[in-house]
């Protein structure tokens, strides 16, 4: 993997060494997903949820976001919506709300970054 590619996904938040293991070695297969990540509609849908107070649409949304995060080894998106995603299933969206601008900030600067690979 050159420089230019571990610089992004570092500002992505990518676990390079975890996302390998994952992904079995596949530098390849991993840079596809990674490409796929911004073409995913769990963040306009649990933003789109949460606008409208739609507690099970959130959580749904939010939960395989997470998982989706999880799966790429995105390490501080994933810390970020796993939070959200726990005030969703204990039925606390007052909650949730706070934590909204966190996951934006960071899902905005993880897709960003992943925008850049080369």
């Amino acid at each position: 993997m050159d420089e230019t590619t571990r610089r992004c996904l570092a500002e992505a938040g990518v676990d390079i060494e975890d996302a390998m293991r994952r992904f079995l070695g596949n530098e390849a297969l991993l840079l596809k997903f990674l490409a796929r990540f911004g073409q995913d509609e769990n963040f306009s849908r649990l933003c789109e949820a949460m606008a409208r107070g739609d507690e099970k649409a959130a959580f749904e949304a939010a939960h395989t976001l997470k998982g989706v995060c999880g799966n790429l080894s995105l390490q501080e998106l994933s810390r970020q919506v796993s939070a959200l995603v726990e005030d969703l299933r204990a039925g606390q969206i007052a909650a949730a709300e706070t934590q909204m601008p966190a996951v934006e900030r960071e899902y905005h600067r993880a897709k960003a970054a992943l925008k850049a690979l080369p």
